[in-house]
């Protein structure tokens, strides 16, 4: 399997579809309700989210037949052929579709492969309002545009980024004076909480504006964000030298065979070690209950 070659189309695919996805910004676009987890993020779909994914399977479909990669897209249905084969294309074809509706940035496309034990392999995101594409293959680091890139962690201040159910969680607060805390203790001088879009961009945040952290609660509700909603940026992560886990440091379960959600050990990203460990704590302090 050559993944370098895989990544090349991984990248016109997130390229392509991006530019579609570009075409629309000023236009109306026809809103539907489909089903999804708990959340109203993953409840609403647009016809752009369908011709991209449309746009993204021209590229990769040709791969799944001469390949034997199994796919697995937002939207689609899950035919769980990812249980069976050795890889599997994890597709978002427009995550931050409510970023998207508003006119507001946040929105990209995602793309991964996964191996079959959950191992992320190949990542592509692309930001179609920056002009921004990150991409990292197994091995073999992380790029941005296409150039070679590492992370910067001399800020002198903490990022956190989070979502709109973050926002409406109820012990908000005091997990945002936690790592205001946590960021006086490091002597950094300021604090930088934001909203910034869909999952996969507040991870890219993060990643461009280091030390930082984006993370998600385990819960009970289906939700807390999906496979293909991590999967792409798991890769840069762990080929940036960033940590990338479940809430209790564990690898993210990008396979998982019961379901496609990932509210049940949820996620954490962090540019650093410590970082991490703290958030860690502070999650299982809030998690009492949930």
């Amino acid at each position: 399997m050559n993944f370098t070659e895989l990544t090349e189309k991984a990248v016109k695919a997130a390229s392509n579809a991006g530019q579609l996805i570009r075409s629309y910004r000023d236009k109306d676009v026809n809103v539907m309700q489909k089903e999804g987890g708990s959340t109203l993020a993953s409840q609403v779909v647009t016809e752009v989210d369908r011709k991209s994914q449309d746009a993204i399977l021209q590229v990769l479909l040709p791969t799944c037949d001469e390949l034997d990669i199994a796919l697995l897209a937002e939207e689609d249905e899950d035919d769980r052929g990812r249980l069976e084969s050795a890889y599997f294309w994890c597709i978002d074809p427009l995550d931050g579709t409510l970023p998207f509706i508003n006119g507001q940035p946040g929105y990209s496309v995602s793309i991964g492969l996964v191996a079959k034990d959950g191992t992320p392999l190949i990542g592509v995101v692309y930001d179609p309002v920056h002009d921004v594409l990150y991409q990292a293959t197994k091995g073999q680091g992380l790029r941005r545009n296409n150039e070679r890139w590492s992370l910067m962690q001399d800020s002198q201040a903490l990022t956190f980024t989070y979502d709109r159910s973050f926002a409406e969680d109820p012990n908000f607060n005091q997990v945002k004076d936690e790592l205001e805390a946590y960021t006086h203790s490091l002597g950094l001088n300021e604090f930088n909480p934001i909203h910034y879009g869909g999952a996969v961009l507040n991870a890219c945040h993060v990643l461009e504006n280091g030390p930082g952290c984006h993370f998600k609660f385990p819960k009970s509700q289906d939700g807390g964000g999906s496979l293909w909603d991590y999967a792409a940026t798991a890769c840069l992560y762990e080929e940036g030298g960033a940590v990338v886990s479940d809430v209790f440091g564990n690898s993210l379960e990008l396979n998982r065979p019961d379901s496609t959600y990932m509210n049940h050990r949820g996620a954490l990203y962090a540019t650093n070690k410590e970082l991490a460990k703290r958030i860690r704590e502070i999650i299982a302090k809030y998690s009492v209950g949930r």
